[in-house]
């Protein structure tokens, strides 16, 4: 099956099997794929956290306004955004550039000045946007990865993302939830599961000039 037929068996599914689990390989997969998804200037504002435990899903379940993919899923993929972006965070980026590729100081300390400058000027509100952003391009790069792996999800949206911080104690992580991807695998009572998928035309949607 090619990539085009993968993105044709994907949808969003609305409810899991809850008897069938994601492997330790499909996991690797899914996380070093967060790992390699691009981010503005590589320095990863994005944090992964996955969530298996079941009463913590089912405590989820109410601030996610009772969709059942929460519970049904195989694991809970949270997307959040660092909420302490500041020097430090460049720094430890472009330490991490010398010693993985060599790179003298004197070649990239110009730029690491500059971000730094770059981040200064910043509003927290600006940077929490491009976060924000950058989250909006791993969750696709995920789906991408899970359609190619035959893994099942569901991009989500709609939770309530101060309760979901609670309950996880990410304030305390210095993150804050913004995008929940369940994945598994569908049940076969998925209603969804057989329905056509409804896509404008190519001539509607792409122009070349």
């Amino acid at each position: 099956m090619d990539i085009i037929e993968k993105l044709k068996w994907r949808y969003a599914c609305k409810k899991f099997d809850q008897n069938k689990k994601l492997n330790t390989g499909q996991l690797n997969k899914l996380k070093e794929a967060f790992n390699l998804t691009a981010t503005s200037f590589g320095l990863q504002p994005v944090k992964l956290l996955i969530l298996e435990n079941q009463e913590l899903k089912n405590k989820l379940l109410p601030h996610a306004y009772h969709q059942q993919q929460i519970t049904t899923c195989s694991h809970l993929l949270v997307l959040c955004i660092d909420t302490d972006i500041n020097d430090s965070s460049v720094d430890h980026y472009f330490d991490l550039v010398k010693k993985t590729r060599n790179t003298p100081e004197n070649i990239i300390g110009g730029f690491r000045d500059q971000l730094k400058g770059i981040f200064k000027n910043s509003s927290p509100d600006d940077l929490e946007r491009s976060a924000i952003n950058q989250a909006y391009i791993i969750l696709g790069n995920l789906m991408t990865v899970c359609a190619i792996e035959h893994i099942d999800a569901c991009p989500m949206e709609g939770f309530n993302a101060q309760k979901f911080d609670e309950i996880l104690n990410l304030s305390q992580k210095k993150l804050k939830s913004v995008l929940l991807l369940p994945v598994g695998i569908r049940s076969k009572d998925d209603f969804m599961s057989t329905q056509l998928k409804v896509r404008k035309s190519l001539q509607d949607i792409v122009f070349e000039i």
